[in-house]
């Protein structure tokens, strides 16, 4: 939720600050850019943190770091100064996705997928409460409390991730026996249920985080595909949230080619605020995530992980070359909402697949290193959904129709499918290795050549 908001809170931020202290449109750009350049470049750096010490270490740190930065951007002088403070929020907010490892690592095989994906929900959430939070909050008390008050929600976590538990399957890898024994303790009293009866093994391995486990022969194909797929979804997820704005200003594509013929000349720095059927808009466009949401978790595990991805990316595509049609605001509407919620769909069916792939020795830097390519197309989106507009409509929805194509396919070449998979502990062991059974007299698992449990 907090960092959905972190995201939602610049296409707010960005007009606002162009008018009041007349930013030319590049420095408007820039501030955007820039959080998206912190993320990139810290993704990976969580991830091997939170390999090396920890899920629960990496994620606190990280929130501490995005809250005391996010904080201080209210409080920004001058441009140059909220700058540097968004490219630290950004950097921050790199870590945010660490919290998808922690939680999967806790969740049983059969709710794994429906638990992640419902986790998402808070995105969605987090999005139309940042467009809400700014209705009531900008007319009064302005954009540095909107700052300040977007932290609320790391605040909360700061105060209640000392309940937090550190993941016992990670505990078991590091060596810590005790301290998973006592977090498995804590989540049977807290369910009720007696302790599976037989002794914990320990697989310890020492050697955790480290980026050529990534390319190994049994991972460099998944580790290329993976980062090429979750590129595509955010560099078609961000520009689809570009492009919304444009279309909807212009009415359908063809009114935008003809817009440009008759364009004049603008000056660089005349501004808009946002007005209320700006903010309308926004919360219009964010609601259809939730779509996205509930269709994900009804074919996810009917279909599998690579399946989904792949529709999802299918009907993204096929969305965005109707979008050809001189089709009316109305029809022009349901294509973007149908868009978005399977764009959507398929950036939290990544987010339920990248943890069950690899095992818990790279789990977070798998994931880190997915996150930081996302930010990549994040990065890039922007010049094909503003620079490219300007000269092609076509050509710009050809762009992102093509991506979306090729992500299909490379959704399908994926080696490993792991629905109804177990998670694997040590990167050393067979794939597909998770206690089963609750008071089995035999903690052993037998494990079959495909990595299923019998």
């Amino acid at each position: 939720m907090a960092d959905a908001m972190e995201m939602m809170i610049l296409s707010i931020l960005a007009p606002q600050l162009h008018c009041e202290w007349r930013l030319p449109s590049w420095q408007v750009a820039l501030l955007t850019s820039v959080v998206f350049v912190g993320m990139m470049c810290s993704s990976t750096l969580w991830g091997n943190i939170s390999d090396q010490y920890g899920r629960k270490t990496g994620l606190k740190i990280s929130v501490f770091w995005t809250l005391y930065y996010g904080i201080l951007s209210g409080f920004a002088p001058v441009y140059s100064w909220i700058l540097v403070l968004r490219g630290l929020v950004g950097f921050g907010i790199g870590g945010v996705p660490q919290s998808v490892t922690l939680y999967a690592e806790f969740l049983p095989m059969k709710a794994r997928a429906k638990c992640i994906l419902l986790i998402e929900v808070f995105w969605a959430i987090g999005t139309v409460f940042e467009v809400l939070l700014a209705v009531f909050v900008m007319p009064t008390l302005g954009w540095r409390w909107l700052l300040i008050l977007s932290a609320v929600p790391l605040l909360l976590f700061t105060i209640l991730c000392f309940w937090l538990p550190e993941s016992a399957r990670y505990d078991v890898l590091s060596g810590n026996q005790e301290k998973a024994i006592a977090t498995l303790k804590r989540i049977a009293a807290e369910n009720g249920a007696p302790m599976p009866l037989g002794k914990l093994i320990i697989s310890r391995q020492e050697d955790r985080g480290k980026m050529r486990d990534l390319f190994t022969p049994q991972f460099r194909w998944t580790t290329l595909l993976l980062w090429f797929i979750w590129f595509s979804n955010a560099f078609s997820y961000y520009g689809l949230v570009l492009l919304t704005t444009e279309l909807f200003q212009a009415g359908d594509v063809c009114s935008i080619s003809s817009r440009r013929k008759a364009v004049k000349a603008k000056c660089s720095l005349a501004c808009e605020y946002l007005t209320e059927e700006d903010y309308t808009d926004l919360l219009w466009t964010t609601l259809s995530e939730f779509p996205g949401v509930l269709v994900t978790l009804w074919i996810i595990d009917r279909i599998g992980r690579k399946k989904t991805m792949a529709l999802s990316f299918f009907v993204f595509s096929f969305c965005s070359l109707l979008l050809f049609l001189c089709v009316g605001r109305n029809v022009l509407t349901v294509l973007l909402f149908i868009a978005r919620a399977f764009i959507s769909g398929g950036f939290q069916a990544a987010y339920v697949y990248t943890p069950e792939v690899y095992p818990t020795a790279t789990r977070a830097l798998g994931l880190g290193t997915c996150s930081g390519m996302a930010r990549v197309g994040a990065l890039i989106t922007p010049f094909i959904a503003q620079v490219m507009l300007e000269s092609s409509v076509y050509l710009t929805l050809v762009v992102y129709s093509g991506c979306c194509l090729l992500a299909a396919l490379a959704s399908c070449f994926l080696p490993i499918e792991t629905k109804g998979r177990g998670l694997q502990e040590s990167s050393h062991r067979e794939w597909g290795q998770e206690m089963v059974g609750r008071g089995s007299h035999n903690m052993g698992v037998t494990r079959s050549n495909s990595g299923s449990q019998e």
